[in-house]
């Protein structure tokens, strides 16, 4: 399969987006610093390696930058202007394909590209006209009703999007406020927007005294200086949004994939407390700390950490949180949950949080968390289709000759694989075709099952389904038997007459509701006239913890009292010198492990309540329901 050089350049952003991160030493020259002095060493440091791009170059960047992996988590264009948080949105935009030629009367024909600060104000002067950081994908007919009116917070509303976005006069209560006509986004974005225009201050600090016109717009927001910027209301109005609204990793996102297009970041986004420590009020007092840490979901390679929050004279606007000694994340205050990945099976860690102002001032720490990972995760299928010979998948054709073929390439990193193509050897015939596993997949011993495989796409939009059956008989034909939707899984479309390639990776799929012997089974249906995609498919995977339950296989013969038990328990067990017991919780969290020669161990430590007793001796194995009281 070839990639051309559109794909291979979307593939290249968006590894690099998730490896890119604030380099070392980034902000080490403003350490220290405050007022307009850290404004003016923030502008030097954000000005160096501040490539600019072609304004064309933008409709690319968006494929990374502007995605929706956040709210309805669909891949369209993420529009500031028509996202509805919490509901499903009016209309949605697929990157590329809607980009605008003419704007529409009404929302919802076409995505163009929105200076949230107005190129009118620096009359189209560069590098700013392309300066990603402040140009956004959105609704060509909302951004022509915005045109370069200032931002603020409306009255009476003229006009009202699909999401809520107004414009109207402004209503912000502030002595002597403008009160002329604003626009006002939802409050889900106004944070975003202003770090965007405490970064245009303070990359543009040398040009931007020189932006405050006779333009209404840029006449009620600029107060025609270099270092406050801004005219008074406005400026506390972006500092309420700020705060109100907290970086979210929708954002976090955006910036890296701004560095990685134009070599420069929002260092607002990165040090939130940089609005604070140049325009607000010095603040010495440091937040509380956070309490009660503790802990769900415990895996092999995570654990869901929770706390209490903190609470500040100001505001608490993020949570450090430490890995053995070691920070490993920032995250927003309006989040008291982290989870913690990448850890290794069967290993402890300890955990402690940290609270910090808009000022930077950090709390003492929570209490230290201590957590062993479970064991590795057992993988129950794994096929990479390395040897079309020996595969554990099989195709199965209704309505024309057979379309999936297996490949010793062109899978993920070029290996082998099986593909889809319903126009095989010039035929456009309509087709119903499976890849069907062989065998079927015994779930019942085990628990939080997971499935990962990867997919690329390219030519046609015709569906591409992973459904499972348990009644599946392969002596039917599979539409004759009962097939589900994969739960937590939708395999994107593939834009119609389009060739570039598009890859779509699905890493850790929760399939725990998915019980029994099962068979899984790729389905391609061009049956209603489709334009035919080619699919291909590699590196199906699928893991498991194994069930505590009681099992007959290796069944070791045990006997334990008092139970119900407090303070000491006796393990029996004939003719074993020597075991290995462990203790979970109902959620599955391991609370006691340990070798043991004696009879009794201790059990004083564990709360009132049912828990599960799994014993090991001489590759035998059992497991009890323990009851302390």
């Amino acid at each position: 399969m070839k990639k051309n050089l559109f794909s291979l350049l979307i593939a290249i952003l968006c590894v690099a987006t998730t490896q890119a991160q604030i380099p070392t030493n980034y902000y080490s020259s403003a350490q220290g610093l405050s007022g307009y002095t850290l404004k003016s060493e923030l502008s030097s440091i954000i000005s160096n390696g501040h490539t600019a791009q072609g304004y064309g170059d933008l409709w690319d960047a968006y494929y990374t930058s502007d995605v929706d992996n956040y709210y309805e988590n669909d891949g369209t264009v993420l529009d500031i202007y028509s996202e509805k948080p919490n509901a499903t949105d009016a209309y949605n935009y697929t990157l590329g394909s809607d980009q605008c030629g003419n704007v529409s009367a009404s929302e919802g024909g076409c995505y163009n590209r929105e200076h949230s600060f107005p190129k009118s104000w620096f009359n189209d002067a560069s590098p700013m006209y392309t300066d990603m950081h402040h140009i956004f994908p959105t609704d060509g007919q909302v951004n022509s009703q915005r045109s370069n009116f200032p931002y603020g917070e409306v009255g009476n509303a003229s006009w009202t999007s699909t999401n809520g976005t107004k414009k109207g006069n402004n209503n912000y209560n502030f002595p002597n406020a403008y009160n002329g006509t604003v626009f006002e986004p939802i409050d889900e974005f106004k944070g975003d927007l202003a770090r965007v225009y405490f970064y245009m201050a303070t990359r543009y600090e040398n040009q931007i005294s020189g932006w405050e016109t006779s333009n209404t717009g840029s006449d009620a927001t600029l107060n025609g200086t270099s270092n406050q910027v801004f005219e008074d209301w406005m400026l506390a109005m972006l500092i309420d949004w700020h705060n109100a609204d907290p970086v979210s990793q929708k954002e976090i996102d955006r910036n890296n994939a701004a560095y990685i297009f134009q070599g420069n970041r929002n260092p607002f986004v990165d040090n939130p407390q940089y609005a604070a420590q140049i325009w607000g009020t010095p603040d010495n007092q440091s937040p509380t700390a956070p309490t009660n840490l503790d802990y769900n979901n415990l895996t092999n390679s995570s654990v869901e950490l929770t706390w209490n929050a903190a609470t500040d004279n100001i505001a608490v606007v993020s949570y450090q949180i430490k890995q053995n000694g070691a920070e490993v994340a920032t995250i927003s205050a309006t989040n008291t949950t982290y989870l913690a990945t990448n850890l290794t099976p069967e290993t402890a860690y300890y955990f402690e949080v940290f609270a910090l102002d808009a000022y930077g001032n950090i709390s003492s720490a929570s209490n230290m968390l201590t957590v062993t990972t479970l064991e590795a995760a057992e993988v129950i299928f794994s096929e990479d289709f390395n040897d079309c010979q020996n595969v554990q998948f099989t195709p199965v054709s209704e309505l024309s000759t057979q379309d999936w073929q297996c490949q010793t390439e062109f899978g993920e990193d070029n290996t082998g694989c099986f593909q889809m193509n319903s126009y095989s050897q010039g035929s456009q015939i309509p087709s119903i075709d499976w890849l069907i596993t062989t065998n079927s997949i015994n779930l019942d011993n085990y628990t939080q099952e997971k499935l990962s495989f990867y997919t690329d796409a390219a030519y046609g939009n015709s569906e591409l389904q992973l459904l499972y059956s348990t009644d599946y008989n392969a002596a039917n034909a599979p539409s004759n038997t009962t097939w589900t939707a994969v739960p937590n899984l939708t395999i994107p479309q593939h834009p119609s007459g389009n060739a570039n390639e598009l890859i779509f990776e699905f890493n850790d799929i929760d399939i725990s509701s998915i019980s029994g012997n099962v068979y899984f089974a790729f389905k391609y249906d061009t049956s209603n006239g489709e334009n035919a995609t080619r699919w291909t498919v590699d590196s199906f995977r699928i893991t498991g913890e194994q069930n505590l339950s009681v099992s007959t296989k290796n069944q070791l013969t045990l006997n334990i009292y008092p139970n119900p038990s407090h303070g000491k328990l006796t393990i029996s067990i004939p003719s074993a010198k020597e075991f290995e017991y462990a203790i979970y919780d109902l959620n599955g969290r391991l609370l006691q492990q340990k070798k043991n020669s004696a009879t009794q161990i201790s059990v004083e430590n564990l709360a009132s309540g049912l828990y599960l007793l799994q014993v090991s001796s001489e590759g035998k194995t059992a497991s009890k329901k323990l009851i302390i009281n």
